[in-house]
C-alpha cells in the first residue's frame, strides 16, 4: 500500500492539471508518482521539465532510453519503474519479445551492438554499488556521440530518481503499465510486490 495517497486534479493548480492531462493523452494514465510528488508542486513541475528533456529531446532512439530505463530499473529492483518502463518501451516499439529478453540482452539477437553497449550502462549505472568501467564507456564511444553518451547517462540517473522515489513511497501500480508487463514478461513470475 503506497505511503502516501496521489493528489487529484480538482486539488491541483492549472498547470499541473495541464501536466497531469499531457500524462493522460500521452500514456494512458497519468503517473501516480508525479500526482505524488504534486504535495510539493515545484518538484512535481521541474520533475515533469527534466524528464521531457531527458527522455523525449535529443538524437538517441526513444525506445533505446526506455529500454536502458527499463534496465536501470530492473538492476535497481524497483517494481513499479521496471512496469512503466516496460509499458512506455512498447510504447515505443520495442516488441514484447525484446522486452522480457532484457537480461539476455547481452546474448539474444533482438539487441544491437549500439543497444548492448548502451543497456550496459544502464545495468550497471542501476546497481549499486555503481559497476560501470572505463571499459564500458570505451564500448559505448563506438556506437554514440558525447552527447548522446549524456543522453544515455541522463536516463539513468533519472531512473536512479525515480527507482528510490517509488520504492520508498510504495507508488502504487497503475491498471494500464500493469497490464502491459503482465503481457511482456508475466510469464517470467514478475509480480508487482509492494506495488500492488
Amino acid at each position: 500500500m503506497a505511503h502516501l495517497r496521489p493528489l487529484e486534479n480538482s486539488e491541483v493548480d492549472q498547470e499541473l492539471r495541464d501536466m497531469f492531462e499531457h500524462y493522460e493523452n500521452t500514456r494512458g494514465f497519468c503517473p501516480n508518482s508525479v500526482k505524488t510528488m504534486a504535495r510539493r508542486p515545484n518538484i512535481s513541475k521541474v520533475f515533469g521539465k527534466l524528464n521531457q528533456a531527458i527522455l523525449y529531446e535529443g538524437t538517441v532512439p526513444e525506445e533505446l532510453k526506455m529500454l536502458v530505463a527499463l534496465a536501470s530499473s530492473l538492476a535497481s529492483g524497483c517494481r513499479y519503474c521496471q512496469s512503466h518502463m516496460s509499458n512506455l518501451s512498447s510504447i515505443y516499439n520495442a516488441p514484447d519479445e525484446k522486452i522480457a529478453a532484457i537480461w539476455e540482452f547481452e546474448t539474444s539477437e533482438l539487441f544491437s551492438d549500439a543497444e548492448r553497449a548502451a543497456i550496459t550502462i544502464g545495468i550497471k549505472g542501476g546497481t549499486l554499488p555503481n559497476d560501470v568501467a572505463s571499459e564500458d564507456f570505451d564500448n559505448l564511444k563506438k556506437y554514440f556521440d558525447e552527447s548522446e553518451i549524456v543522453e544515455i547517462v541522463a536516463t539513468v540517473a533519472l531512473f536512479g530518481y525515480l527507482n528510490r522515489w517509488n520504492d520508498t513511497m510504495a507508488t502504487e501500480l497503475e491498471e494500464l503499465p500493469s497490464k502491459v508487463t503482465e503481457r511482456a514478461v508475466g510469464h517470467t513470475g514478475w509480480n508487482a510486490g509492494k506495488h500492488s
